[in-house]
């Protein structure tokens, strides 16, 4: 890896604390003695001098270290100490104190503001202290920096309303009093409306106190202030010499602040117009700091802030602007500087009277303005109201490129951002993949300050969403290709042969050398374009490899994403590569551009087509590869070279090929760059509330005009009880004197009291809200068993019901689902209903994984769905429980199965009633058999019928014309018992006989079509009904789903909350508007934002970009309406109380209370869940062999001697799972496992070994969880995933873990205190075997036996081991006793088996994921 990650890795080595530390720790002793909770309880008075002391010895002193701001923080020093004693008078170091302590708390990703919600009385005088502090001239630039990155959270927090109503304040109306009186007014006509406010709040300031107007005055001013206090810090950086990190770092947090601000329409509104009043990025970029190498990074900050500060929105509307509206709005601009020319400077006469497309560039502009000096410059801006007026030309600004640059960058023509993205190449090259500002190393400590894009509650267009995701996805990709290039490039040992060329000492199973390259097409550029329609290549490589190798090299297939790398090593041969230098120079990496595979070439030079035909065989081992470059990378390659510099495409000498799994980024970003150039129309229900505006309740059902009155529940309840149990608080009209489900429901609208007086409204009692309930009979579908409906058997809570409600309804649903609270039959089940209420509707279903796709597949075949109207899309169905393909081409092959099926019925018909000829030949031919024979004969037995007179039972019968046919009917068919029974059951066979042939019919398309292709694709846009497919598939697709013309009308989203923003965004899209609307009506998203995000590999993207924030996440931050689940049915109530704090209200079902299972104890064990304290074993607790690869030797041992325990007393080994919370544990516990139980059959493998992030969505009756950590608590902080961790488990969960850390952390508390309610030993029943018989409340028989220390149990497992295999011995071979072969490493009597011994690998890093 290159050295930033080496020298990441030594300061993160200095922040990590032991538990001793901790305890011997000045600031941990401070703490006990006056903010612990000990202290509390003694009400130890405030010291003043207490917080001053820490602020100067602790924090001031160690230039605000993490390290000790982190203790500080986890000592709970804000919540006890500094917040409920602040007041305004306290002074600097407090209000810095708890500045930092919310710094910390934004740093550890742990919830920061919940203090200050809880006291908030002091919080507007906190503010005023904060930003009072900002702009004394006594606060350093270090102290700055933090009370910037403070304000950048602020910023970024509005949703909290107590820091919106402080906030809000710093941007809005007012502050223009500070810009340019000539501009206000300019802007003032073309907004009448903001003049009146304007005037208004001048009015209302007059009736304020000296005080309050200070007050005013100083918020309205703030940001101009800082603003002048930044440039006055930038301009005394000198263009030579030493400079102050402390000074760049002020500068870069500055420009961030900046970006966030102009970010956010509703901080941006007035915003924008004194930022640009200030002329902020221009002096910027005149700035000494940017030409300095140092002002890398802020060059960069400087981008994003011009681009947001040109962005194309109007502030004012926050409507996008159009291309039409862009031209307009510039050539206003160039309009008014020439009218000012003409009028003020004859000089000036041919630039006035020019053709404005002929003056609007960089270059023009200079030639015109350049010869001008700096008054007659300052007049001109000031005539466009860009400087103020000045009496003396000594008072004029006297730097000419200054004023040249504000005069050119206003009016030059600058690309439009749909251009920049349309010319941006989608391949990240070598000065992208390793510059660390915008890709920084994997192991990102929430410190620094990054050029990189946030994702936050809003976004200013639908374009920029796009484009931040666009940006984010791109360079979170880019991190994963520059590892797999820096594990390529280290395997092939490049050395610097004695000729100077290249010379491969190793080999790569990813890279190959390339033999020869050439670039055989560059096709001419489409109309509008600069940049060549395509460019191909051939790519020769030598396989002389292993076969399995050879293979996957042939295997790559068409649009595959492969690399191409020139290497320069200096490096002499046999040079040894060492992982701690730097990569580039030791390879001697030079350039790195991507290709997209077509194919492999044949014999004769052709690509060899994708198809069901097997490839052919090709002698040798060269193999030659077409690929198509990126047209953009390459023609700006081409320019480069043209100017003089190397030709790129002569260099190459490997390419590199990727994982398929991992390789999906550029069709995706390919997807998103269609989504810019397409009027991409969001439903107008939907758009606001993507974008984070308007109300948060506006696309809920109860707000929308669109509101169905009367619905089909079908089989949603199962008696009128379970119906009436359905809608507390609700009166029921019943339509009809039979109660049977299935039924419709009418919800009348409320109406609205007419009444003059509001005070009137409120006397009167709202009306009490009312359903009509009518009996829905499902018509007869024929006489065998299955024509019957399939039922729902699950009795749903009011909840549910309201989850399925709120799905049935068009508008948007969120459905919080905890743990085990059914979130995959309430979602089966809104599909089922919406199925049968809306027949010609078709919806999507969109999961995150393709497991739970599959369980949301089986549980929807068990309902009564046809099966020809499902199809899942993708290649997860491989794994999907049941003989049945639902594949495109599995249906493909049903339907014409099935189609053969129906003709053999047909063809039965037909000898049936004695018809002769073929009728059962196609499709076509059946369907005349209808009309002439079937149909005919049905009107004739209907006419016959209503022509009796008497209505009797037996003229059914016997005039029955289907009688021969269905014989192999369960008989009779005709039971006799009523004449109104008798006649349904006759419709009900002839109902069967139609759907026959309308069948045959919707399957006639087949006999047509011929392709596998063409009839798949007919199934996809015409006959499925429910389509499914993982949000992946449906970004890797869109172009192609939106070309055959799909449809859909409802999209439900399982596993919302783990799904990225843009990967939830873009199934919303897979099909193109009508007539400019988005036919989506309904929009179902499940999932539970308490338990862990999407999975971001690069902490940088997770955390300073937010990038795990899921779209799910975001809008119930917005405050959308929500159903909160709130009865879980998985764990024991006891199990569930560890986790169901987190949520609002969750209760446990009743069948966790009375289930058998559920009442037994476990066996064996004296608790249904425990926690275990595992000390340091051989003096270590977690060790670290690489970096980040956390393992905890004692912690293992314990887990597996309990495991080992568990299955010797019966368990079985597939209801036990062991999880744990980092990789490098994951894998000591599969070494161990594998040593001491993998190749004994009494004891086998559990369920899963694996990290708590991969078991999220899984569950297993007994869980043991190890926690690994000794040192700092580590990512468990994050509540999400101690929910995760504690909900995996139904019967028994045992945790094993240091418990005087994790006892420490404020976030767990609530979980480990329940948990330390019981022994911190493990307490066992021995003489008790599995299934057990003890109940859960009943005393154990004798004593239990307590396990002291890890030793201990493995010792006691060992003895139990041969105890027990030697009785098994003795009763099958007549009482002989045999001593057992031990386990594979005999034990000691203090150190029972050599754990020393145990082989570890090493590899991973910290996130378990």
């Amino acid at each position: 890896m290159s050295t930033p990650n080496a020298s990441g890795k030594t300061n993160r080595k200095n922040k990590s604390l032991t538990v001793e530390q901790i305890q011997e720790d000045n600031i941990t002793q401070l703490a006990s003695q006056h903010w612990s909770k000990q202290a509390l309880e003694n009400a130890v008075p405030f010291k003043t001098e207490i917080v001053e002391k820490v602020f100067q010895d602790e924090l001031l002193a160690s230039k605000f270290s993490t390290r000790r701001t982190m203790l500080l923080e986890f000592s709970q020093y804000l919540e006890n100490y500094l917040w409920p004693n602040f007041m305004k008078k306290k002074g600097h170091a407090h209000t810095m104190s708890i500045i930092l302590m919310v710094n910390e708390k934004f740093r550890e990703r742990v919830p920061p503001w919940e203090s200050f919600k809880q006291h908030p009385e002091n919080f507007r005088a906190f503010i005023q202290s904060t930003l009072e502090t900002c702009l004394d001239e006594r606060t350093s630039l270090r102290e700055l920096s933090v009370l910037l990155i403070f304000l950048i959270h602020c910023f970024n927090s509005l949703e909290v309303d107590l820091i919106r109503e402080q906030i809000q304040k710093l941007v809005s109306l007012p502050i223009w009093s500070n810009i340019l009186p000539g501009k206000r007014d300019e802007i003032f006509k073309s907004n009448p409306k903001y003049k009146k406010f304007f005037n208004l709040i001048k009015k209302n300031d007059a009736k304020l106190s000296k005080e309050e107007m200070e007050k005013v005055t100083f918020e309205r001013g703030f940001l101009y202030n800082m603003i002048k206090k930044f440039i006055g810090v930038l301009e005394t950086i000198p263009l030579k010499g030493e400079v102050a990190g402390s000074k760049t770092n002020f500068c870069e947090r500055f420009l961030e602040l900046m970006i966030d601000i102009e970010a956010q329409l509703p901080t941006r509104r007035f915003f924008n117009v004194l930022l640009e009043d200030c002329h902020l990025v221009v002096k910027c970029q005149l700035s000494n700091l940017i030409k300095r190498s140092e002002g890398k990074l802020f060059g960069q900050l400087l981008e994003k802030l011009k681009s947001y500060t040109e962005f194309e929105i109007d502030d004012i509307t926050g409507e996008a602007l159009t291309m039409h509206d862009r031209i307009d709005i510039h050539y206003d601009r160039v309009l008014q500087l020439q009218k000012v020319a003409f009028k003020h400077f004859p000089d000036l006469h041919k630039f006035a009277i020019a053709n404005v497309a002929s003056v609007d560039t960089r270059a023009a502009l200079t030639k015109y303005f350049k010869s001008l000096s700096n008054v007659d410059l300052h007049r001109i801006l000031t005539h466009i109201h860009q400087l103020p007026s000045v009496e003396k030309e000594e008072e004029c600004v006297s730097d000419v490129d200054y004023l040249l640059e504000l005069l050119i960058s206003r009016h030059e023509k600058r690309k439009s951002q749909q251009e920049r993205v349309n010319e941006m190449p989608l391949y990240p090259t070598e000065k992208i993949i390793w510059d660390e500002n915008i890709v920084p190393v994997e192991y990102y400590s929430g410190e620094g300050c990054l050029a990189l894009p946030k994702l936050n509650l809003q976004f200013l267009t639908l374009h920029d969403y796009l484009l931040k995701n666009f940006d984010l996805f791109r360079l979170e990709s880019t991190y994963e290709i520059r590892q797999d290039i820096e594990d390529a490039g280290s395997h092939l040992k490049p050395w610097r042969s004695e000729d100077g060329n290249c010379l491969f000492g190793g080999w790569a199973r990813m890279a190959q050398p390339i033999v020869g390259f050439n670039v055989v097409e560059v096709a001419k550029p489409r109309v509008g374009e600069s940049h060549p329609a395509q460019v191909r290549a051939d790519i020769t490589i030598n396989l002389g490899v292993r076969p399995q190798i050879k293979k996957e090299w042939e295997g790559l297939r068409k649009h595959d994403v492969a690399f191409l790398i020139t290497l320069r090593p200096t490096v002499p041969i046999h040079h040894r590569y060492n992982y701690k230098e730097p990569f580039i120079p030791q390879v001697g990496l030079t350039f790195v551009r991507g290709c997209e595979v077509e194919g492999m070439l044949d014999m004769e030079g052709k690509v060899i087509e994708e198809g069901p035909e097997p490839k052919p065989n090709l002698p040798g081992d060269t193999r030659t590869f077409r690929v198509w470059l990126d047209p953009n990378q390459y023609q700006q390659d081409m320019t480069r070279t043209m100017d003089g510099a190397e030709d790129v495409y002569e260099t190459f000498n490997v390419i590199m090929r990727r994982k398929p799994k991992e390789n999906n980024f550029k069709a995706v970003l390919e997807t998103i760059r269609d989504l810019m150039n397409t009027e991409c129309v969001v439903p107008d229900w939907l758009h606001d509330l993507i974008l984070g505006y308007g109300q948060p309740d506006a696309a809920h059902y109860s707000k929308l005009s669109t509101t169905i009155e009367t619905l089909n529940w079908n089989d949603t309840f199962l008696n009128i009880d379970h119906l009436k149990a359905s809608f507390p608080g609700y009166e029921f009209e019943m339509t009809s004197s039979k109660h049977v489900p299935p039924f419709r429901l009418t919800f009348p609208k409320q109406q609205e009291p007419v009444t003059a007086k509001r005070k009137a409204v409120e006397e009167e009692p709202s009306p009490p809200k009312k359903i009509i309930v009518h009996p829905h009979v499902i018509e007869n579908r024929g006489p065998y068993p299955y024509n019957q409906p399939r039922k729902n058997q699950i009795p749903f809570t009011p909840t549910q019901i309201e989850a399925v409600r709120s799905g049935m309804q068009p508008g948007l649903t969120m459905v919080v689902g905890p743990p085990g609270t059914g979130k995959t039959d309430v979602a089966v089940q809104i599909i089922s209903n919406l199925y049968h209420n809306f027949p010609d509707q078709r919806t999507l279903i969109v999961t995150h994984s393709n497991q739970a796709l599959n369980q949301l597949f089986e549980k929807i075949m068990a309902l009564d769905i046809d099966e020809r109207h499902l199809l899942r899309l993708g290649h997860g169905e491989e794994a999907l429980e049941t003989e049945k393909d639902f594949s495109r081409y599995g249906r493909v092959n049903y339907v014409l199965a099935q189609r053969l099926e129906l003709l053999e019925e047909v063809a039965r018909l037909q000898s049936s009633l004695d018809v002769q000829g073929d009728m059962s030949y196609t499709c076509e031919t059946a369907s005349y058999f209808y009309l002439y024979q079937v149909l005919s004969r049905w009107e004739e037995y209907q006419s016959k019928l209503r022509n009796q007179k008497e209505k009797t039972t037996s003229i059914i019968k016997d005039e029955f014309p289907f009688t021969k046919y269905f014989a192999n009917a369960p008989q009779p068919i005709f039971k006799g018992r009523s004449y109104t029974e008798d006649m349904d059951m006759a419709e009900g066979c002839f109902r069967h006989i139609k759907k026959i042939f309308t069948q045959l019919e919707e399957f006639r398309a087949f006999e047509l079509l011929r392709s596998g292709a063409d009839r798949a694709e007919y199934l996809l846009i015409k006959e499925a009904k429910i389509i499914a497919m993982t949000c992946t598939h449906a970004a890797l697709k869109r172009r192609d789903l939106v070309s055959v013309g799909f449809k859909f009308d409802n999209i439900l989203m399982e596993e919302s909350a783990q799904i990225l923003e843009i990967e939830t965004f873009i199934p919303l899209l897979l099909q193109n508007p009508e007539d400019n609307n988005n036919r989506l009506k309904r929009w179902i998203m499940i999932g539970d934002h308490h338990q862990l995000p999407p999975v971001i590999k690069n902490m940088a993207f997770q955390k300073f970009c937010n990038m795990e924030q899921s779209l799910f996440t975001r809008l119930v931050r917005l405050g959308v309406p929500t159903v909160d689940l709130d009865a879980q049915g998985r764990a024991r109530p006891g199990i569930a109380s560890l986790y169901n704090w987190r949520y609002k209200k969750l209760g446990s079902l009743s069948h966790v209370m009375v289930n058998s299972e559920y009442k037994m104890a476990n066996p064996g064990f004296v608790f249904d869940y425990q926690l275990i304290d595992v000390q340091d074993f051989n003096g270590v607790g977690e060790s670290e062999p690489n970096p980040f690869f956390y393992q905890n030797l004692g912690e293992a041992e314990c887990v597996v001697a309990t495991f080992m325990y568990m299955r010797l007393l019966g368990y079985p080994a597939e209801k036990i799972s062991i999880l744990t919370t980092y990789n490098g544990q994951k894998h000591l516990i599969r070494d161990v496992i594998r040593q001491r139980c993998g190749r004994n059959p009494f004891i086998g493998n559990p369920h899963k070994i694996t990290t708590v992030d991969r078991y999220q969505g899984q569950q297993n009756d007994f869980i043991l969880l190890s926690l690994v950590r000794t040192k700092t608590v580590g990512h468990l902080r994050d509540v999400r995933r101690l929910v995760v961790a504690m909900s995996r488990a139904r019967l028994g969960l045992y945790v094993f873990a240091r418990v005087s850390l994790f006892s420490n952390c404020f976030e767990l508390t609530p979980t480990f205190n329940k948990l330390m309610a019981r022994p911190l030993q493990l307490h066992i029943v021995p003489s008790e075997v599995y299934p057990g018989s003890r109940k859960m409340h009943e005393p154990i028989k004798g004593e239990a036996m307590i396990m002291k220390n890890m030793p201990h149990l493995a010792q006691f497992v060992f003895d139990f081991y041969n105890q027990r295999i030697n009785s098994l011995m003795s009763q099958q071979e007549g009482g002989r006793n045999t001593q057992a072969v031990p386990l594979e490493n005999p034990p000691e009597s203090e150190q029972p088996m050599d754990m020393q011994e145990t082989k570890v690998k090493t590899e991973g890093g910290e996130n378990s994921s």
